[in-house]
């Protein structure tokens, strides 16, 4: 009782019902690995600790507007663009990049009139986007500041910077470069600014750099300010590289791990569930102990990874051969499609190319996702792979009947539907293995469910182990399988048939309550 009674009348108390609701995570939030024109990098290439990669996006738009859209050396880039074609909706990406020995990782320039004071910015991140960044300052104040001489104090100015790229311009109105100043520069272009940090670290005062332009007529203020006599831009030995081509260090090599990079840096995203390594080496594939620990690394955050098919892999026996030999490891959290796509490539006035699949996979599985649920085969005549011209190997039944029992997901050409997912495989889809993890939604079901009730049921960590918790848990736990029940998730004609929920002195023993 909550309440000591001390007089005579009526007490009132609320009590609590013990239904907590459970509410299902996500279930198509993908997790893509590549290099990319611009934005965060995940890789310790760069000299900046507050690179903040991996990065959740919701639309293809963003992906442009962060990491720069299509880029000819970023299969990524192609696979997000699938992705969003085919029906995507969250994706997590997380930015590679190998610096070029001899070259800056990181475009620099100075703002104010080099010949007299300046400060030295760098560009945000690695790549050449930021060598068409320019700089402006001004020390055109209101004049409540210059009445009170705040702007000479408390060395004052105003800082302008344009991406060339985009046209974008970040203005940052009466800095300072008074150290321990709540406008300090560096810490204001630190949390504020999307394309420049201040180069170095401030420990002092610095001087005000010189404006570029003392005092603007509203004339001029009518002409081009980003020209070369009103602003900064980078010289030509300050100028940057968009790296070299990837290799598997750069996902797994030694201490990314424990660095939490490349791979690794999904340890910073809170959730995802599949996951996309389009092929990154010269030949179009990636490395099969890439995919191993790949397929590891999944199989610790409950995800699964859609493995893309050899570019080797160029007809039914290639396949046979192929997959005999080994594509990774034999996971039940993974899975591989064959043949790779044709598609027109906008960078190269829509010449038809190859691609990998696992972009649109990945947007197949979440628009399967989200009108049928995570228990549905993410294949069949409405899993339409939208934005495909061709197959690079076209399949025949029997030849589909051959790669199947395999565990090869095979994407046809059945027309009226167009090109298809006509498999649905784990890569233990092997009818040798006889594994019950056999088929994708069964897989990816099971997956939901544990990622679902992990999540809902930390309230329960530190309770009194007894049967009333057990209770508790057996309600709400209930209340959600039945849920699922009603929307198709399981076989059976009643609750009773389809699952059950058991928590109780069987399950929890004396000696796992003496152990906490």
């Amino acid at each position: 009782m909550p309440v000591t009674p001390t007089y005579p009348g009526v007490y009132v108390e609320e009590l609590p019902s013990g239904v907590r609701t459970i509410v299902g995570v996500a279930t198509s939030i993908t997790a893509f690995i590549g290099r990319a024109l611009r934005g965060p990098t995940a890789t310790g290439a760069t000299d900046d600790e507050d690179e903040d990669s991996p990065v959740l996006i919701n639309n293809y738009g963003e992906y442009e507007r962060i990491f720069g859209g299509l880029w000819k050396e970023s299969t990524m880039s192609f696979a997000v663009r699938d992705f969003y074609n085919n029906g995507g909706s969250q994706a997590v990406i997380v930015r590679l990049y190998k610096a070029k020995q001899g070259k800056n990782t990181k475009a620099t320039l100075k703002a104010g009139k080099e010949s007299e004071n300046s400060i030295n910015l760098k560009a945000a991140n690695a790549g050449v986007w930021g060598d068409k960044l320019r700089a402006r300052v001004d020390r055109d104040f209101p004049k409540s500041i210059k009445d009170e001489n705040k702007h000479e104090t408390e060395k004052l100015f105003n800082l302008y910077i344009k991406d060339g790229e985009t046209g974008e311009v970040e203005t940052f109105l009466n800095v300072s470069g008074k150290f321990g100043h709540s406008r300090q520069v560096d810490k204001v272009l630190k949390n504020q600014s999307a394309l420049v940090r201040y180069q170095g670290t401030i420990t002092a005062d610095i001087n005000i750099p010189t404006p570029n332009d003392d005092k603007l007529t509203p004339e001029q203020l009518k002409e081009d300010l980003w020209i070369d006599n009103r602003s900064n831009q980078v010289k030509e030995a300050d100028k940057a590289s968009d790296g070299e081509a990837i290799t598997e260090t750069e996902f797994t090599g030694s201490g990314k791990e424990g660095d939490k990079q490349g791979l690794y840096a999904l340890e910073n995203a809170d959730l995802f569930n599949l996951l996309c390594i389009p092929p990154y080496k010269p030949g179009g594939d990636i490395d099969r102990t890439l995919i191993d620990k790949a397929l590891t690394y999944c199989q610790k955050r409950r995800a699964m990874m859609i493995i893309d098919s050899p570019s080797s892999w160029k007809s039914k026996q290639n396949a046979i051969d192929g997959i005999d030999a080994g594509v990774g490891a034999t996971s039940k959290n993974g899975a591989i499609f064959f043949p790779r796509l044709k598609m027109a490539n906008p960078l190269k006035e829509n010449q038809i190319e190859e691609f990998a699949a696992c972009g649109a996979i990945a947007g197949v599985m979440a628009r399967t996702d989200a009108t049928r649920g995570v228990w549905k085969a993410p294949a069949g005549l409405d899993a339409v792979l939208k934005g495909v011209i061709g197959l690079s190997v076209p399949l025949t039944d029997p030849e589909n009947g051959e790669l199947n029992p395999k565990g090869i997901n095979c994407l046809r050409v059945m027309p009226p539907a167009g090109k298809i997912v006509w498999g649905a495989r784990t890569r233990m889809g092997d009818d040798m293995l006889a594994s019950e993890w056999k088929y994708i939604p069964v897989r990816r079901l099971a997956l939901y469910l544990e990622e679902t009730l992990y999540r809902n049921t930390q309230w329960a960590v530190f309770e009194p182990n007894d049967e009333p918790l057990w209770a508790q848990l057996r309600l709400n736990i209930g209340a959600f399988m039945s849920n699922l029940f009603k929307q198709g998730a399981f076989q059976g004609s009643s609750p009773k048939d389809a699952y059950f929920v058991k928590c109780d002195k069987e399950t929890t023993t004396q000696y796992d309550i003496d152990r906490g």
